[in-house]
């Protein structure tokens, strides 16, 4: 049994990409794994300021939600960031998470293997490309974590495009491999 964080990034919830991240979740509950979702729909989640006292504390200076979040990825198995697309890039929210977890670099981490879950009104192949290349330069800070599986549903607008969509079963098929 591995502990999986599911860390869906979009503000909207019921959005598409949250709904993915709600079947690898599934996917992930049913292969025996602990799972818990973080939703950063009412999170506070201030920018980075570049003080680098996270490097001397092993926490943020910034007192809002991101520690929490952070204690929580650093003792998981398995990490999964859930996003939509927006101008062919990681949401704003994610990119933000990601900087603001720079006081884990120089800490012990349980993490091995990442997910990365994307949707997409656009559904061109390149479409996820930049928004996977942001998440590898965070892994790369990570040298015994790897990239371990990505999807992408693009060609999705409102939500109730996606519910009928084969990705929903392919995202829990990807949770369910974890094992």
């Amino acid at each position: 049994m591995k502990k999986v964080i599911v860390i869906s990034t979009s503000l909207r919830h019921g959005s598409n990409s949250d709904m993915l991240a709600d079947k690898f979740a599934q996917g992930a509950k049913a292969a025996g794994n602990e799972v818990e979702k973080i939703s950063l729909v009412g999170k506070n989640i201030q920018f980075c300021k570049g003080c680098f006292g996270c490097q001397k504390l092993g926490r943020c200076v910034i007192n809002d939600d991101v520690n929490d979040i952070m204690a929580k990825v650093l003792k998981a198995d398995v990490v999964c960031w859930a996003t939509p697309i927006y101008y062919y890039e990681m949401s704003g929210q994610m990119k933000t998470l990601i900087d603001r977890m720079n006081a884990m670099y120089p800490l012990d981490y349980q993490f091995r293997d990442v997910y990365m879950l994307t949707t997409a009104a656009e559904n061109e192949e390149q479409t996820p490309k930049r928004a996977e290349t942001g998440l590898t330069g965070w892994i790369d800070c990570y040298p015994k974590c790897r990239l371990a599986g990505s999807l992408f549903c693009g060609g999705v607008n409102d939500p109730r495009e996606i519910e009928s969509n084969p990705k929903l079963q392919e995202a829990f098929d990807l949770g369910k491999r974890i094992g």
